[in-house]
């Protein structure tokens, strides 16, 4: 078997999800909070454009899309989040006010959900961390999660390593993946390569999934 055959077989839609992590106004829109900070966004629009054609490739072949998306209230804000950044110097009154619940700053951009589509809003880094992800996902009897998002070293990379833990087989699409640093980007890259994931392109997903990626 090819290798285009093998990834075919691996991430067939019937047992294949696609996730996609964090595409938000805050996080990925020179409109966001992050942007306003300062955050380098150069690697943000050509990773949304990668994964808003996986997302139109995955309902064309049938697989689910789920979008997970960060979603906070000071209620939920965890303690230890708020200490560390007090340790670090930081205010957790300003750092942690990031897509807040009701407001633009937590709309997803980019890709966005469709009728059918699964929308899992987290507190957390990671999808999986206090939230349905894993249960909707075994409902759909799905094993085999193709990822992206961002960032590559914080969320993208927390949701990858539960979903390994949880005994998902995945595949992470590193060209739509962003991070505000090269060199965080690559080097999560390389550790969830080297430990998690298998890495592959939008244009390899794709085809995988019977047609050519485009516009």
């Amino acid at each position: 078997m090819s290798g285009a055959e093998g990834l075919a077989a691996w991430i067939a839609p019937r047992r294949t999800a696609l996730v996609i992590v964090d595409f938000q106004v805050d996080f990925a829109s020179p409109e966001g909070k992050l942007a306003e900070w300062g955050a380098d966004l150069s690697g943000a629009p050509v990773a949304m454009a990668a994964a808003e054609r996986l997302a139109k490739a995955a309902r064309r072949a049938g697989a689910p899309v789920a979008f997970v998306g960060m979603e906070t209230t000071a209620e939920a804000d965890s303690p230890a989040w708020a200490e560390r950044i007090r340790r670090r110097g930081g205010d957790p009154q300003i750092d942690l006010a990031l897509c807040r619940r009701g407001e633009p700053g937590s709309a997803f951009v980019g890709p966005l959900p469709q009728d059918g589509d699964l929308v899992i809003r987290k507190t957390r880094f990671s999808g999986f961390h206090g939230t349905a992800l894993d249960a909707e996902l075994r409902g759909r009897g799905i094993d085999t999660l193709v990822v992206c998002g961002m960032t590559t070293e914080c969320c993208v990379d927390c949701t990858v390593r539960d979903a390994y833990h949880l005994d998902y087989q995945v595949f992470l699409a590193a060209d739509a993946c962003a991070a505000y640093e090269p060199d965080l980007h690559a080097g999560a890259l390389k550790s969830l390569d080297l430990s998690c994931a298998i890495l592959v392109t939008a244009d390899q997903v794709a085809k995988a999934w019977g047609r050519p990626l485009q516009s």
